[in-house]
Formats: structure tokens, sequence, C-alpha cells
């Protein structure tokens, strides 16, 4: 098999949907309902079957690709074709061909596509065009995604199996939008599945705009002239109810015997796979012996869209008697229905909406002579025929082409993020969140919505961020940082517990402790915001009192050997030697740590894997940022080198192509990092900002500054999902970004991440040496970092 793979510049050239990038966004401001829109051009990935594949998902993707770029060019479109290895088709204007049944050639396109800077990522579902059970498949493809997710639901169950449902409450929670062509549709999904109504568009499908009753004209190539004219198109199978619209033959003939019945496409792959043409055969045989098989005509073809509106304009009455009433979507009733064609139909779902107001006749399923009786009705008042056209063809004014790509271009703008275009850098976050945490115990973990949650108590993790918050913190008064460093210290104080020789970590609402030693983490942040007291705090009493417990407490941690835990002592003990000159335990924390990293680095590393696992998980920047520091302090360059060498590495993973900062999410902690995009958590942007800090004290690399800045806009809608998570009036931050927008909650852990991210960006920024006028270092929407840097430098300059 042959896939004929188009580049974008290919594919414009071919005249297919593409075309230039970035759309019109949509930014959800913080604790606000506001929306602000930006005119632009977005690129979107689109996911489904397409042609030449015989089916009506294939047919409606290159209708909404093709409309979309002759009515709205704005929205580019690059088409990912699902199909079976070995299939016969051979794919033009696409952008990759898809295996359908190889989780493989899944994750390989969820990397290319979150590699190829893609704004949105459309998705066509049924059940039948993605691999495994139900098509489950696409549940670990959608995880893959970090573009906002838009998806079309052709098929609502109203009674899915239980694997079913499960595939759609996944899709459902990673949908950033989702499209229904049907209220109905949007509806069950509501009420069956839950999902949020605010979600949920209804799009009608569409159709296309030619002029009104032109029957004859197209009756006579057909060799059709002067007689009615029945037709049924689309792919022949059992469902379709046909058999019935043949028995009522011979009464619409006794009383109209000119009159002709015309099936017109191929039987369904899938059918002739399994049974040939047996479906088709019966049909005939039934038409033989009720004597009316020389009023059927056969045209046993899948045909293109304009062959089928030719031969849809040559007739009279379009017939759909489909046995099952759950259909939502049926793309040629729409086509029949815009073109003015009187419909008679049962009453499944599309049909119910979309003939309801006298547009089209209903009648009862499974029924014969309910059948023969409306179009006989049509036939024997040519009034009431043409009466019923013309309310069709107005009613289909409001699908036409035109008006369906407006509302996709619509969804699609509503559903991609949109880019920051200013950053508060110099406005110091308040204090008002910080606070809002903290009791006379200290700094309590979880939020609901921006209100601390007690049933979940305090952790020792978060009290050490918030010590090292109160050393570097500009909002606080010297009475207040006193007050909260004290309240902070005392945490820290009351976790160690000398039994063990370990801290604890969790304690409960009731100051009672969830357990007798706490996890080497937490071990190692609290020995980092102690060594960050001895050499930061400006108070000589906290400094002397950080001093005493890190000399306690440092000893023991010589049992430690995790990464991560021993990259935060590193840090803490790198601020031990740089502010006392020579301590033996925090000198042994250092060559211990480097020794560990810079082992782990030689027997990790690949040609494409600069890194110290085989995997990566969270606080990732603290490895290199580790190594970069006790370089520095122990004149080790080779360990410098090895940390710029992975923090390069590393934040080349977490930067977007589009150029924003995308860590690597909560879901993907352990998972090959192309996996899981999602949860993304503030956290990761502070040691992302602090890491490249140390790089820049390290290099004098100007680009850090860069990284930084793009890191700190993360807070501030600069991130997959254009949400904004700060608010520098409170200095309160979301707990993260998840697949469908910001997580509402305000944690203690987010907001000190927030303000050690502000902390440690306004710090770098001050630091840095004016550029020439002349000299530029990358531009982020339109300023470039140099000169940002510059204005920051001299904005806190004259502060």
């Amino acid at each position: 098999m042959q896939h004929q793979v188009f580049t974008p510049a290919s594919l414009l050239s071919a005249g297919s949907p593409t075309g230039q990038r970035k759309a019109a966004r949509i930014v959800p401001f913080f604790e606000s309902p506001a929306r602000i829109a930006v005119a632009g051009t977005a690129k979107v990935a689109v996911i489904g079957t397409f042609t030449p594949r015989k089916c009506g998902i294939a047919t409606f993707t290159a209708d909404l690709t093709e409309q979309l770029a002759i009515w709205n060019p704005e929205v580019a479109t690059d088409v990912f074709a699902l199909d079976h290895a070995g299939s016969p088709h051979c794919y033009e204007n696409v952008a990759a061909v898809i295996d359908c049944d190889s989780p493989a050639c899944y994750s390989r396109t969820a990397r290319q596509i979150n590699e190829g800077g893609y704004d949105a990522v459309w998705l066509q579902h049924e059940f039948g065009i993605f691999g495994g059970p139900d098509g489950e498949m696409v549940c670990d493809f959608i995880d893959r995604v970090a573009a906002p997710l838009i998806i079309t639901f052709h098929t609502v169950l109203a009674e899915p199996s239980p694997n079913q449902e499960r595939i759609v409450r996944r899709l459902l929670a990673r949908a950033s939008r989702v499209m229904v062509m049907s209220r109905h549709g949007r509806d069950l999904l509501a009420s069956r599945y839950g999902a949020e109504n605010s979600r949920i568009e209804v799009i009608p499908h569409g159709a296309p705009d030619r002029p009104f009753g032109r029957e004859e004209q197209f009756k006579q190539p057909l060799s059709l002239e002067g007689r009615n004219v029945i037709m049924t198109f689309g792919l022949l199978g059992p469902g379709k109810g046909l058999e019935h619209m043949i028995e009522a033959l011979p009464a619409i003939l006794e009383r109209h015997p000119g009159t002709v019945y015309r099936i017109v496409g191929a039987t369904h792959p899938n059918l002739v796979a399994r049974d040939g043409e047996a479906y088709r055969e019966g049909l005939a045989a039934l038409a033989e012996r009720l004597g009316v098989s020389a009023n059927v005509m056969w045209d046993n073809r899948f045909l293109d869209t304009e062959e089928l509106l030719d031969q849809l304009e040559a007739c009279d009455i379009y017939v759909t008697p489909y046995l099952g009433m759950q259909q939502a979507t049926s793309g040629t009733l729409s086509y029949a229905v815009a073109l003015g064609k009187a419909v008679v139909s049962t009453p499944y779902v599309h049909a119910r909406e979309l003939l309801d107001g006298g547009v089209g006749i209903l009648v009862e399923p499974n029924s014969v002579s309910s059948i023969a009786r409306a179009v006989n009705a049509l036939l024997d008042d040519r009034e009431h025929l043409n009466a019923t056209k013309r309310r069709a063809y107005r009613a289909g004014r409001e699908t036409i082409w035109p008006r369906f790509a407006a509302a996709s271009a619509e969804l699609v703008s509503r559903s991609v993020a949109k880019p920051v275009s200013d950053l508060p850098i110099t406005a110091i976050p308040g204090m008002t969140g910080v606070f809002a945490m903290c009791d006379g115990t200290g700094m309590m973990q979880h939020s609901i919505g921006v209100i601390p949650d007690r049933r979940h108590g305090y952790c020792l993790d978060d009290n050490a961020r918030a010590l090292i918050l109160m050393n570097v913190s500009e909002s606080v008064s010297p009475a207040e940082r006193l007050q909260w460093s004290s309240t902070f210290a005392s945490f820290i104080q009351y976790a160690w517990n000398p039994d063990r020789g370990a801290f604890r970590n969790f304690m409960r609402y009731d100051r009672t402790w969830c357990e007798e030693t706490g996890s080497e983490d937490s071990y190692g942040r609290a020995l980092w915001a102690l060594g960050h007291t001895v050499a930061n705090a400006p108070d000589s009493d906290m400094r002397d009192w950080a001093q005493h417990w890190f000399d306690i407490t440092s000893a023991p941690f010589a049992v430690i050997d995790s990464p991560r835990a021993l990259s935060f002592a590193m840090l803490g003990a790198s601020c031990v030697l740089s502010a006392q000159g020579f301590h033996k335990d925090a000198f042994a924390t250092l060559e211990r740590g480097g020794t560990l990293l810079a082992h782990l680095l030689a027997s990790a590393r690949r040609p494409d894997w600069t890194w110290f696992e085989a995997v990566l998980a969270y606080d990732n920047p603290r490895m290199p940022q580790a190594l970069i520091e006790a370089g520095m302090v122990l004149g080790r360059s080779d360990w410098t080198a090895i940390g710029l060498e992975t923090l390069d590495w590393i934040n080349a993973r977490q930067t977007a192509d589009q150029g924003h900062f995308r860590p690597v999410g909560s879901e993907g902690f352990g998972q090959p990092y192309e996996q899981m995009p999602f949860d993304q958590q503030p956290l990761e942007a502070q040691a992302a900002i602090e890491a490249a800090v140390s790089a820049f004290k390290a290099s004098g690399d100007r680009r850090w500054i860069d990284r930084a800045v793009t890191a700190y806009r993360w807070y501030f809608g600069a991130n997959d999902r254009g949400v904004v998570l700060a608010n520098i009036t409170t200095g309160r931050c979301r707990d993260g970004v998840t697949p469908r927008g910001a997580n509402a909650n305000c944690g203690a852990e987010s907001i000190l991440g927030f303000q050690l991210a502000h902390a440690a960006v306004t710090g770098l920024l001050r630091s840095a040496k004016p550029l020439n006028t002349d000299t530029t270092a990358g531009s982020m929407n339109g300023m470039t970092v140099g000169s940002t840097a510059e204005r920051q430098r001299q904005s806190f300059a004259n502060t």
C-alpha cells in the first residue's frame, strides 16, 4: 500500500484545505467570566477516516476540511487518516495515515501532532473506526495529545455497553469542546454520560447550496423525464429498511404507474466481506416476487459528492425507511433537505429534528402501509408535494456549507489557546492567598476553590517551601516575615522525629502526625529549606536557628540515595557552603549527590536520551540544577557541564512547538514523555525557572533568561489551554492545567510554586546586565527577550 504523505507546503500547492498558523483564540481570565478573542489563524489536526475510503465519516471529514478551506481559510487543517494496514486506498493530501490497529502508530502520530505546532486536534469519533474492542485504542491516543481536543460524536448510544460507556466518558473527560449534530445527541451526552452542556455545541450536518426545482433538468440524462422518481442513497445494509420501501411499491404503482424507485449506493464493504451481496440480491428477489422489478433501478456505486448531488436533484421524493431509531446523523438526509426534496422517513433521531415543522413527512417504523400512504399523498397532490419541497429548501438554508463552515470555525476559535500579549513581571504578587491558607500551626495543604480544605491538614513539603518564600518575599513587612517564618520554622522543627532520625511529613488538622517517617523527598526539601534559610533569611536569629537544625538533620540523610531527594538536599547544602565556607555534612551531600547523578546519566544516556532515568517524572529540572549548583560551589566544572547539558535537554522536551512551556504532566510521571501531557502543575514551571536562574549564574548565557520568562508566562496563559492560573492581586494560583482547562482549586503547593517562581524570575532580571541596543535574544510575542530583561532590570533599579 502506498500512502502519499504531504508536508503543509505541499498541501497548499495541491489545493488542499490547509494554510497558515495561529488562530482566533479565547482565554478565560482568572476569577472572571470575560473572554478575549484575538484574530489570527489556527492550525488544526483532523483525525478520522478520509476519502477515498467509502464511509460516511470519511465523506464528512473531507467535507469539513474542504469547506473550511473555502469559506474560513483562517482555519488550516491537516488530515490524519485512519485505515487498516494493507488497505488498498491511496491517500493524497493527508499529513499521515494511522494504522488504526497499531498502538505504536497512535503513539507516533500523537508525537507528530505534538511536535507539529497544532493549535487544536479535531477527532471524529465512531466506535468502529478505531482499533481494539469498541475502538478503545482511541483512549490511549487522546491521552498523548497536548493541544486542545475537539470531538465530534457521530453516534451517541442511549444504551451503551459498559466498555462503550467507559470510552465515551474518557473522551468527554479529555475534550475541550464537543460537537454533535442533533439536539438529541447533546441531551443524551448530558443526561446519560454526565457531560457539561456548556462544552457541547450542536452544529447540524452541512449541506450543499444549489438552486431549487431543477428535477426535470437532471432527470433527462437518466432518461426519466416526466416520471415520478423516489430515491434512497447510501451504503446498503439490513438496517436501512429498503425492503419496506420495495414492499410499498405495489400500492404506489397502482395509483402512479410510471413511478420508479432508485436505490443508489454500494453495499457496505464490511457486509460484502462477510456475506457478499446477499442483502442486495435478497432485495432484488423481493422486487421480482412483488412484480415491481421493472420499477426498481439500481446504481451499485459509491458516488463522489458531485454525482450524488446530481442524482439527488433528479428525484422528487427522498425516502429513508431506516429501522434503527437512534441514528443521530444522516449526511444524505441533510443533502436531500438542502436540495429541496420531499422527504418521507421513519422517525430516527436526525429525521425527527431535521423534518420538524412540516419540512418532511415522518412515518411509523416497520410499516409498509405508512410509507405507501405518505408517498401517495404527495404524488396525489402536486401542490402538497411542491409545498413540502419548498419548506425543505428553506430549512436547508440553515445548514448550507457557508453556515456549517462558519460554525465549525467558531468552534475551533472557542477551543484553541490564546498567547499572552503582556506579562506583569514587575507587579509583585499579593500575599492574601498565602496567608488565607495559614494558621498558627502552619500552611494547610489543599483547598476547594480558594477555601482551605482542613480535612487534609498540613505537610512538611509545603511548610518548607513557605519558609523559603519568607526568606525572599517582597510583599511582607518585617513583622509579618518574622511571624510567619517562625510559624513555618516551628513546623519543620516539630516534624523532626529524633527516634527515627527522619522527618515526618503529613499532619492532621488536629496536629497529630499521620506517620512516624515521611517521604525521602520531604526530608530533602526540609534540608533545602534549612540551607536556604541559613544563606538568605534577613534575620540573624533565624539564620542561626536554621544552621542548628541543618547540623542536626543533615548527617542522617546520608542513607538516602533517591535522585530527587538528593537533589533537593544538594540545593540546601550548596546554600550552606556558600554562606559558611565549609560544612562537613553539606560537603558530603554534594559529593555523594554529584557522583550519583553523574553515574546515573552515564548509565541511562542514549543517542536521543540525555537524562538520568529511563523515564521522566516530577521536578525534573531539579537534578540538573543541583549539579550546576554543586559544580559551582565545589569547582567541579564537569558537573556544571553535565547540569547545563541535561537542563538544555529537558527544557527542549518541555517546550511546545509554538514556543510555550509544556511541562511533563502528573499523568505522565514514570511514563514516556510524549504519552501524557496532563495534568500540568505549577511546581514544574517553578523548577524550570529556578534551574534557569542557576544556569544563567553558571554560564552567563542570556538564553536562560528567555527560558525562565517562557516558563513564567505559563502561569499567565501561555500554556496548552490558554488559561490564566495566577492572580497577581491575591497571589493565588490554580492547581494546574488539565485537558479541559484550569483546575479551579488553589492549594498551597500551587500558590507557593507561583510565588517562588515570581521571586526567581524577578531576581534573575535584576541581576542581568544590560544588553547592547543592537542585540536580541529571541522574540516573545513581539518583545525580544533581551529588551524585556533590560526593561525589567531598569524597572527594578528605579524601584
